[in-house]
């Protein structure tokens, strides 16, 4: 795992009213319960997960294993609920969870506190939302955002590496970039590798068991042109919920898809974008 510098009050500023601890506590008291694409622009978000201390072993080998769709960010001790990533509470300071049981989705609820548990160990894994300000920095527009969509997700024929009970395929967030736009969209987002990296794959969805990118299976479909953008896919965190259905653990928490959480530490690799725009 890297580690990455916390903010620094001068540039923190420059961050237009975007105060990361001030959106999570929207959160926390349920003002807000939408997607987290585009808020605090350069600060790390990341995927969540929650799982019972006996299966926290084999998840660890499993995202040490599949580093592309679960690049590790923290983990932290069991029954911890603040992080060292940011001045928080795990249980309340996303907008939105999902609660898996045997591997079926029970629910979704703004916040766990009430089945929160001592020896529940919390992953938090780097999240393609971190690169998304230095693609529109490098003017590449984001359709996902631009029609106020989730991004779309799909689960895809990419096998993983298994680790325990917990094995499956890739899941991959999708977003068409123009055509002239591609290598570049490469270049920036190859530089964050620990918020999924470069894309795992490029154009013709089928190759990946995509069938229709009108349907995804998580977040929204977007529109665009094909005759004039390319689809690029890339490693999702929302893998490990797709493992979840085939492991069954008795109790595992994570994001709803598209709704992250947002630490205090904002990623290096920005001023690299910066000068190289």
């Amino acid at each position: 795992m890297k580690h990455f510098e916390y903010r620094k009050e001068s540039y923190y500023e420059e961050v237009k009213g975007m105060d990361p601890l001030k959106e999570r506590l929207h959160f926390r008291k349920e003002e807000k319960t939408g997607t987290t694409s585009g808020l605090c622009e350069k600060y790390i978000q990341t995927n969540l997960v929650t799982l019972p201390k006996t299966y926290a072993f084999d998840f660890l080998l499993f995202c040490i294993r599949n580093p592309k769709p679960c690049p590790l960010i923290e983990v932290m001790e069991p029954g911890q609920t603040i992080p060292k990533a940011a001045d928080a509470d795990i249980r309340t300071d996303l907008p939105r969870y999902r609660i898996y049981r045997e591997g079926q989705l029970s629910e979704e609820v703004l916040n766990i506190e009430g089945v929160w548990q001592d020896d529940f160990v919390t992953f938090l894994i780097g999240c393609s939302f971190t690169f998304e300000k230095a693609l529109l920095d490098g003017g590449i527009p984001l359709f996902h955002q631009q029609q106020k969509k989730v991004v779309p997700m799909y689960d895809t024929t990419i096998p993983l590496e298994e680790s325990g009970i917990f094995k499956g395929r890739m899941v991959v967030s999708m977003r068409a970039v123009p055509n002239h736009f591609v290598d570049r969209a490469l270049e920036i987002s190859h530089r964050f590798e620990d918020s999924h990296g470069s894309p795992v794959h490029i154009g013709t969805p089928e190759e990946i068991g995509i069938k229709d990118l009108s349907n995804p299976d998580y977040g929204e479909a977007v529109d665009f042109d094909p005759a004039t953008s390319t689809p690029l896919f890339w490693a999702c965190g929302v893998t490990p919920q797709n493992a979840a259905l085939q492991a069954k653990p008795s109790i595992m928490i994570t994001h709803a898809p598209g709704h992250m959480f947002i630490t205090d530490q904002l990623d290096q690799n920005y001023s690299w974008a910066l000068d190289n725009k």
